[in-house]
């Protein structure tokens, strides 16, 4: 039985130097199936947990913790937070896993990555999993996420942490008590005076705004992949529209897609629902 992962560091270089990021790694260390998981905006590797698990037994699952989030090292300039310090990061975790060819699993930030490395000639993505993001992102969703991305609260306690993720994550669902636990358990850090705050370079929002205030369009990209796809999408969710998820399973890869009622944006992959699906894609597609 797979109860935690194993985990390992990766070393990146941005415009002021190197720096450190943790990954989590899980099933057989000799297995050379590879999936590569990579989060939301202001999530980490750790959101992949219970994926990982049903995928343990048959495949070799890498969660990265990207710059700024959970155990990884935070960046010396926060404009740095963007794709073309990613790739080269991502790139690098692939050729750690020894594979010639992975599996992706990739939610909205993370997806849009994804997208990114199977439009590339030549890519080493196999299957991609893309959860609730596309080629088409609204720019009321994107000032949504603005709004909170980037402040740097302090709560007193642990509770009051958690109270605040349930609050701005509100549109992850219905999540049970234990899950909510865990996603605030794995987004917590601990200050020295024994206060709580979020674990994420709050310079993330400075990156992030400077793209928002328009819709951000990438169906160039979208057309150029070719591998077998799966698009999750939150039915609620105000990032992909249903007209564009349409569109997606009609050009490019012509992906396979999946709604979740009473979800926003966006899934995350914490009960069978929504996990079942994505392990029979990644072991038959």
């Amino acid at each position: 039985m797979h109860t935690t992962p194993r985990e390992g560091t990766l070393l990146g270089l941005a415009s002021k130097g190197f720096y450190r990021c943790r990954y989590y790694e899980w099933g057989d260390a000799a297995n050379p199936e590879i999936v590569i998981c990579v989060h939301g905006l202001t999530r980490n590797g750790r959101d992949f947990d219970d994926l990982a698990r049903a995928l343990a037994p048959r495949r070799r699952v890498l969660c990265i913790d990207m710059p700024g989030r959970g155990q990884s090292d935070w960046l010396a300039d926060p404009l740095d937070y963007r794709a073309e310090i990613y790739l080269p990061l991502l790139t690098a975790l692939i050729a750690r896993s020894g594979a010639a060819a992975v599996d992706w699993v990739g939610t909205s930030m993370g997806a849009v990555l994804g997208m990114i490395m199977a439009a590339q000639p030549g890519t080493p993505l196999r299957r991609l999993v893309v959860n609730d993001a596309g080629p088409l992102l609204q720019k009321e969703a994107l000032a949504r996420i603005a709004s909170y991305v980037g402040q740097d609260p302090k709560f007193a306690d642990f509770p009051a942490l958690e109270r605040h993720i349930r609050e701005v994550s509100a549109p992850f669902g219905a999540l049970s008590d234990a899950q909510w636990h865990h996603l605030a358990a794995t987004t917590a850090r601990q200050l020295p005076d024994g206060r709580y705050a979020l674990a994420y370079d709050p310079g993330i929002g400075e990156a992030f705004r400077a793209v928002t205030g328009q819709d951000i369009e990438l169906w160039p990209l979208w057309d150029a992949i070719k591998v077998p796809t799966l698009l999750l999408r939150g039915a609620d969710s105000d990032l992909l529209r249903h007209d564009t998820a349409l569109a997606m399973t009609q050009r490019g890869p012509c992906a396979r897609l999946l709604e979740f009622p009473a979800v926003g944006h966006a899934p995350m992959l914490l009960d069978p629902a929504q996990i079942d699906p994505v392990v029979e894609f990644l072991l038959h597609a």
